[in-house]
């Protein structure tokens, strides 16, 4: 359902990147090729959450563009009772993802929000999962913004996060970098592609290290902060919320 990314191919970078009706047609492709392990992460993720959810759980995907990352975890999450919820600020995004559940069978136990993840107001979540998603948000919001996911899960509720991270020693940041675009031209994207997206993404996507990731959200109230998985640049945390 995806068209192949070649969205810096044909055109010179002439705005920072933003999510827009091209970036819905192609997003699919662009994670896949973009994200290392992507498949892996959720599939640990859901082996994570198929041990800290209660029955009847409702599990929030914020960020979840076109909906792949919450119609896996609810193929991956079985249970009776689990709800999946997937929140976004883009039309075009939501317009497929909920084409995406229809087409698997899904619309009743997975549906889909318009609404801006900085204002997330659901209490007693049983889980949250923020993909790829913080590192979009300004850096000064992220601290009050990570508060009020805790405050919105239930007691033993989770957090699961994943991000591209940079690294404080500049010799090895250099090297996490080079072999990330290693990685992405064994993907099939060009020199050109990954330079005009970096420079696309340079005021849009601002990286924390990983420890400062780990820091802030023990400082928004987790009892339990812990990484998960880790590919140079990239890593996951799981966090958890005190019973």
């Amino acid at each position: 359902m995806s068209s192949r990314d070649s969205l810096f191919h044909i055109a010179s970078v002439s705005e920072d990147f933003t999510f827009n009706e091209r970036v819905v047609e192609v997003f699919d492709d662009m994670v896949g090729r973009s994200i290392p392990f992507y498949r892996e992460v959720i599939e640990a993720t859901a082996h994570l959450l198929q041990r800290l959810l209660l029955s009847r759980d409702t599990v929030y995907d914020l960020g979840c563009a076109t909906g792949s990352s919450l119609l896996a975890l609810s193929r991956l999450l079985p249970a009776e009772g689990l709800r999946f919820i997937g929140i976004d600020n883009s039309q075009a995004m939501l317009d497929k993802a909920r084409l995406k559940a229809e087409l698997h069978g899904k619309t009743d136990q997975v549906s889909f929000l318009l609404e801006d993840i900085v204002d997330f107001d659901h209490p007693g979540a049983g889980a949250i999962v923020l993909n790829y998603t913080l590192q979009f948000i300004r850096p000064l919001q992220r601290p009050d913004f990570l508060r009020r996911l805790a405050a919105s899960l239930r007691p033993g509720g989770v957090l699961l996060m994943s991000e591209k991270t940079i690294s404080h020693q500049p010799r090895l940041n250099r090297h996490f970098i080079d072999i990330y675009h290693e990685f992405k031209k064994s993907r099939g994207y060009s020199e050109l592609e990954i330079a005009r997206k970096r420079e696309a993404l340079e005021n849009v996507l601002i990286p924390f290290s990983a420890d400062e990731n780990r820091a802030m959200l023990s400082q928004a109230g987790f009892a339990e902060v812990e990484c998960y998985f880790r590919w140079f640049n990239f890593s996951s945390l799981v966090a958890v919320k005190a019973l």
